[in-house]
């Protein structure tokens, strides 16, 4: 898969992953935030959380969840880019919090009805 394929097949699964949040009463904030330090795939809000949100895109999780992917470097990225969020626009009253969207498309942007498990608190 070519880099472009990848980061097209990446967004789609971003696209799923903020429709399933948005079906569940989260006003998605930000798709893509980048920053000098990294990108945090999704911000969204309810009434009491303002989450951080990594998607992983999978076809299965037979070699391993998508959870897996995000390490400890990565997790660290995605907390120094939420400061910097936060330092930008700040969000009085809500409680920050990392999340991951595991989204399961077996046949790429095909997949119809794509499973998407979401671990709220994932770090």
């Amino acid at each position: 898969m070519s880099g472009g394929e990848a980061r097209l097949l990446g967004r789609w699964g971003e696209a799923q992953a903020a429709e399933w949040l948005r079906r569940r009463g989260y006003t998605v904030l930000a798709a893509g935030y980048h920053s000098r330090f990294g990108e945090i795939d999704l911000i969204a809000r309810d009434d009491k959380y303002l989450c951080f949100i990594e998607v992983k895109l999978r076809k299965s999780d037979a070699f391993a969840p998508g959870r897996a992917a995000v390490d400890r470097r990565k997790q660290q990225k995605l907390r120094t880019t939420a400061e910097l969020y936060l330092a930008e626009h700040p969000c009085p009253g809500l409680q920050p919090r990392f999340d991951v969207a595991e989204v399961y498309a077996p046949q790429g942007t095909a997949t119809r009805d794509p499973e998407i498990q979401y671990i709220e608190n994932a770090f």
